[in-house]
């Protein structure tokens, strides 16, 4: 094991924070220039636009956290074999890990450009921002490719305990694409076209940076041709983690979905809105979503060393933290949401809507922290199907049905729909600490 990248050894605490804070810088950026679309949309472009961006811009977050989902079971299964210090197990799920993504990301390219004008009706689009929001999808769809690439690429590092160069990837795309937006929507007014393809740059040249810098990097065992294929055991280990988070997160972003199609029917203004209070929590996100991943590979590296004490300090620690940084957003968006939703439009009927959700829709920051946490913890352990279970069980009896009963209920306010997703966190976080208190009893 390359020792640098040992998440076996000395303070946990350090340890994570140390792991975190590359993977919340490289969120933060990732989040920062898909709100860098919405505010420079904002800048040159109606309400219309707007909306196709963030729509757009949701159909496609449900795209990639499947595939991060997915990439899950692969840094898992490379955080166990580096654990183990079994580096022919961890060629071999590198290996199969890229030949298997390369063929997923061909097969979902085509059939989401095939279905574009489809997906747009689905989600219920304002009659104005249609056309926009088409030429954005179809645009995105086009470079599913280079973000199945980067997420791959980015899992393998995590996998082997590095997360400091798929911050490095994203710096490279967020930058690109900023630039682009300005150049694309600015100068040559573009709209939502402008936006998407300021994005799909951006990938790309982060993956051809990512390819030159994976040649170099010394991750404690070696790569050969003969290791690039698809071998079905490995695959399989990789899907049973994978495959449940993947299919989770992306029942949970058709849940949103859903939410933001609800909102859709209720006209303009509210699609904006919700739009935009979408992405504001998205970036709120960022530190439990940095800690899933930094307690899901301490948690793989430390159980492939037999160090399962080691793992459960994770979660504590990130509990701790994240549940921090929720408490401070929920309390700020109580007296300051119009300050955020006010960043990204000036139409005031949109900031007063926008804010009324904000307020209530906060409140998941601090609830989901718990359950990101423990589902970190689950996954490390190649206990992803609790997490499946956990987030199904919210989606279905809280989240969606109070979304659509609040909206119907209170017609005149988003603040009653935003309870949907805190309340359904709620629930999550009891069934992951009865899950954890479960097994802690069982092996006593």
């Amino acid at each position: 094991m390359n020792e640098k990248n040992n998440l076996t050894t000395g303070s946990v605490g350090k340890t994570m924070v140390m792991f975190a804070l590359p993977y919340l810088l490289s969120c933060f950026m990732q989040v920062f220039y898909g709100m860098a679309d919405l505010f420079v949309v904002g800048l040159y472009n109606g309400s219309e636009t707007t909306t196709a961006v963030s729509i757009g811009s949701q159909v496609m977050h449900m795209l990639t956290v499947i595939i991060v989902g997915l990439a899950m079971g692969a840094t898992v299964r490379i955080g166990r074999a580096v654990g183990a210090k079994d580096d022919t197990a961890a060629r071999k799920t590198v290996g199969t890990t890229v030949v298997f993504f390369a063929g997923f990301s061909v097969v979902i390219t085509a059939v989401l450009l095939l279905f574009t004008k489809n997906i747009t009706g689905v989600m219920m689009t304002p009659f104005e921002a249609v056309k926009e929001t088409n030429d954005y999808l179809a645009i995105c769809f086009a470079g599913i490719p280079f973000i199945t690439a980067y997420n791959i690429i980015s899992s393998i590092f995590r996998g082997a305990g590095d997360s400091k160069h798929p911050m490095y990837f994203v710096a490279v795309a967020c930058i690109v694409n900023i630039v682009l937006d300005f150049l694309f929507i600015g100068c040559f007014g573009m709209g939502a076209a402008g936006a998407a393809l300021g994005t799909v740059c951006g990938q790309a040249v982060s993956v051809i940076v990512s390819l030159l810098m994976m040649r170099k990097q010394n991750f404690g065992f070696s790569m050969t041709k003969k290791d690039f294929h698809l071998d079905r055991e490995d695959l399989g280990h990789i899907l049973k983690v994978g495959f449940p988070i993947a299919l989770q997160d992306g029942l949970i972003q058709v849940a949103f979905v859903v939410i933001t199609v609800i909102a859709n029917s209720r006209g303009l203004i509210a699609a904006t809105g919700v739009g935009i209070v979408e992405k504001i929590i998205s970036f709120m996100f960022l530190v439990p979503s940095a800690f899933l991943s930094a307690i899901s590979a301490i948690t793989a590296q430390n159980m492939g060393a037999g160090k399962p004490e080691r793992a459960k300090a994770s979660l504590r620690y990130g509990l701790i933290i994240t549940v921090s940084w929720g408490i401070f957003c929920a309390l700020y968006n109580q007296f300051f949401a119009h300050t955020l939703v006010g960043l990204f439009t000036k139409d005031l009927s949109v900031i007063a809507a926008g804010s009324a959700y904000l307020k209530s829709y906060c409140f998941d920051c601090m609830f989901a922290a718990v359950h990101f946490c423990f589902s970190g913890y689950f996954c490390g352990s190649q206990k992803s199907v609790i997490s499946f279970i956990h987030n199904m069980t919210s989606i279905l009896l809280v989240r969606i049905p109070g979304a659509y009963f609040a909206s119907k209920w209170f017609p005149d306010t988003l603040y009653p729909m935003g309870w949907a997703a805190p309340l359904g966190s709620l629930l999550s976080a009891f069934i992951c600490a009865g899950f954890y208190f479960y097994f802690e009893r069982k092996k006593s």
